[in-house]
C-alpha cells in the first residue's frame, strides 16, 4: 500500500487549511493538542514532524482519508 498523500506537510499548508476552514489558530491547533503559540510557530516555518502531519490528517481529513492513513499506519513497518 503506497504512502497516503497527507493534507499538511508544511506549516504553510496548515495555515492555508486553517484559513479555508475559517478557524482561529487556537481553534485549529487545540483539536490536536497544540497551543496557539505552538501552532503559530509551525505556520511561520517550524518543521512539522511526521506524527504531527498524521494528526492533522486524521483531525481534518475526510473519513475516507483518515481510514486510509490508519490502514497504512497499522501495516508492519517493513511493509511500508
Amino acid at each position: 500500500m503506497p504512502t497516503p498523500l497527507l493534507l499538511c506537510i508544511t506549516g504553510r499548508q496548515a495555515y492555508d487549511l486553517r484559513r479555508h476552514l475559517f478557524l482561529t489558530q487556537a481553534e485549529f491547533w487545540s483539536k490536536i493538542g497544540i497551543t496557539q503559540s505552538g501552532g503559530s510557530r509551525y505556520e511561520r516555518g517550524r518543521e512539522m514532524a511526521p506524527q504531527l502531519q498524521y494528526l492533522l490528517h486524521l483531525a481534518y481529513g475526510s473519513d475516507e482519508e483518515a481510514s486510509e492513513l490508519l490502514r497504512w499506519l497499522r501495516q508492519p513497518a517493513e511493509s511500508r
